[in-house]
């Protein structure tokens, strides 16, 4: 079973490093954003599955030949007196380290989650004090403020699109619809929830480099999804006008998860990117070609292979070894 183990280190060492920077610096996700977040959703479950499936088939690597079998004699043995010396230092260390990084992973993962719903609750308390309802427009929210500005706050069961004042008087009619169909898009796609899961991602892991990229990363892409809903609604030249004008003016078409300190100026969701060179990024990527079906089905594929992978390297040698 050591072997095991140093494949899924293997694996889990290049998900850590290799991929996610070949990732961040290919240029087709701009053509397939959708099928490129399923990717680095992928490239994020595989990683932290192989990390620990390493550390705990390395541990248990005494009591039997694979990962069931022995998970069945470790659960066997540890009512009795010999548990202690089927053990060595470093198959505790593997252990203990598995433990406290799974435990690590589950609370941040929770607590981000809590953080995230309380300040959105409270910026959504904020916003409706300080702004109001815009006609015609259900769940809308009009900021009086001159910088131009359009986010959403997404809940179970209710949702604010929040335009300013300076965002209305800035654009036409045209732009205007365009930046409500890109903020309804978070929405209603739900790019929250990934948003908190990578986000969390970073706050469990600060020390990786790729955890802050593929934050980043991640990020613009739920922003290009929301301008592919958008594009259904308008022109390319309107929605790029919009972005345009609205990324040189202020903070832009920017979702917002989660309620910042003050209403009205959400944070940008790509981090260590200015917002004029994100702004310029889904401009120019209006212009390219889909990324064509067959393409995205082997991306599609490579993700699913990259999420069974360390499944099958856990559970299939000791799968056969189980009695009729």
């Amino acid at each position: 079973m050591v072997g095991t183990s140093l494949a899924l280190a293997a694996l889990a060492v290049a998900l850590a490093w290799p991929v996610p920077v070949l990732l961040a610096r290919a240029r087709w996700p701009a053509r397939a954003p959708a099928t490129a977040l399923v990717l680095w959703q992928a490239v994020a479950l595989a990683g932290g599955l192989s990390m620990l499936g390493a550390l705990v088939t390395f541990g248990l690597a005494p009591f039997g030949p694979d990962l069931v079998s022995s998970g069945i004699s470790f659960s066997a043995q540890f009512r009795g007196d010999d548990l202690g010396r089927a053990f060595g230092p470093l198959q505790v260390l593997a252990l203990a380290g598995a433990l406290l990084l799974g435990g690590h992973l589950l609370l941040n993962l929770l607590v981000t989650v809590v953080r995230a719903e309380r300040e959105r609750r409270r910026h959504a308390q904020l916003v409706l004090l300080l702004s109001t309802p815009l006609p015609d427009a259900p769940g809308t929210r009009l900021l009086d403020d001159p910088a131009p500005v359009a986010y959403c706050l997404p809940g179970a069961f209710t949702t604010l699109t929040v335009l300013s004042v300076g965002l209305v008087s800035l654009l036409e009619e045209d732009e205007l619809a365009a930046v409500v169909e890109h903020e309804r898009a978070h929405a209603d796609q739900r790019h929250d929830i990934v948003l908190v899961l990578f986000r969390a991602w970073k706050a469990s892991l600060p020390w990786f480099p790729i955890a802050r990229r593929a934050q980043r990363e991640v990020g613009l892409l739920v922003e290009m999804l929301a301008d592919d809903h958008a594009r259904r609604r308008v022109d390319d030249g309107v929605l790029a006008r919009a972005i345009a004008l609205v990324g040189a003016g202020g903070p832009g078409l920017a979702f917002h998860p989660a309620g910042p300190a003050a209403p009205g100026r959400p944070a940008a969701l790509g981090e260590g990117r200015s917002l004029g060179e994100e702004a310029r990024d889904r401009v120019l990527r209006l212009g390219l070609a889909p990324l064509p079906a067959g393409r995205r089905a082997a991306v599609v594929a490579a993700a699913t292979a990259l999420v069974i992978l360390p499944t099958l390297l856990l559970l299939v040698p000791g799968l056969g070894r189980l009695p009729a």
